[in-house]
């Protein structure tokens, strides 16, 4: 009997030279480079406290934001093709071209030393400093992803190695425009308290929607240690410590900068509530732009806290006055 063979399946037909291409763009992430607005407090503080002038802010700037973005981008082709194996175990990230073996090891580290080189050399035309917080930025990359210690692995290490990059990509923006000087550490530390815990809400999102410990463990080794308590008391002390740093920060500078700690307080309350909801958008940071409601009220607390920056409110002050007994 004379047999035909049947046409190949969707899964059966290879990619063409445009899909192969665009699963190599995919893994730099470009999207992820919203997560640099980060630099933007850098900037301001320049200006505000190390008196660079506004004309001398927008070439730097630039060079700065486009170098991060490179290397953060080179970090994650790196993250994605490390983490191949343990993907396949999440619900959606399974998907990805480096889980779905439609990329090679070669052509994957060739981009990764293409995507590094490019956001070395823009580094080069700034400051010294800048250098070598571009290059730290680089090798925290290969420390959270790179066995042996691919801190990702470990408990807590985990979210405080790759937090990190907040405080880094605040004094980015300031040394992509001061040289010489580094900004108060009270805030430094508030920067990286605040990453922490937004990372921390993510993997708490993460964990509940797996929901499943013994496949949470396969997905990422942390969590064979964490639980949804463990990381929700984390996400508590990770918050507390932010605004403690950050109240520090402002009261050292401004005491009308005190009105605005109800509104911080209110910030990551709203974002755990949102890192609480099922199928959570916190484990996509980069696409939170689409939350307008947490987005609108973020851009009302900067808002808020310029206008505090400049109207001086006199009664304030008895709160700083010494009292003799």
């Amino acid at each position: 009997m004379k047999t035909y063979a049947s046409a190949p399946s969707e899964e059966m037909k290879l990619p063409t030279i445009q899909e192969s291409v665009m699963n190599y763009v995919r893994l730099a992430r470009i999207d992820h480079w919203f997560k640099n607005i980060f630099m933007l407090p850098g900037f301001f503080l320049a200006v505000i406290l190390a008196d660079v002038s506004i004309g001398e802010v927008w070439i730097p700037s630039v060079v700065g934001l486009l170098s991060v973005c490179f290397i953060a981008s080179a970090n994650y082709v790196l993250n994605e093709w490390l983490d191949a194996p343990f993907d396949k175990f999440h619900p959606k990230k399974k998907h990805r071209p480096s889980a779905a073996g439609l990329v090679k090891g070669p052509l994957v580290y060739l981009e990764y030393a293409i995507l590094a080189v490019i956001g070395l050399s823009l580094a080069l035309e700034l400051t010294d400093e800048f250098v070598i917080l571009a290059s730290v930025l680089l090798v925290m990359g290969l420390i959270y992803n790179v066995p042996p210690l691919r801190s990702k692995d470990r408990v807590f290490l985990d979210v405080l190695t790759e937090s990190v990059n907040n405080p880094l990509r605040l004094l980015l923006g300031w040394s992509a425009l001061v040289g010489g000087v580094l900004p108060p550490s009270s805030i430094i530390l508030a920067y990286w308290m605040g990453g922490a815990f937004l990372m921390t809400v993510k993997r708490l999102a993460e964990y509940r929607l797996i929901d499943d410990p013994s496949r949470a463990a396969l997905y990422r080794r942390s969590f064979s240690s964490y639980s949804e308590l463990k990381l929700l008391l984390a996400s508590f002390f990770y918050a507390l410590s932010s605004a403690f740093f950050l109240g520090i920060f402002l009261v050292k500078y401004r005491i009308e900068f005190l009105l605005s700690f109800p509104l911080f307080a209110l910030l990551f309350v709203w974002y755990l509530a949102i890192g609480m909801r099922p199928d959570s958008p916190a484990q996509t940071p980069e696409k939170l732009y689409r939350e307008t409601g947490f987005v609108t009220y973020t851009v009302f607390l900067g808002v808020a806290v310029l206008v505090l920056f400049f109207v001086d409110i006199p009664w304030l002050l008895i709160l700083t006055d010494s009292v003799e007994y």
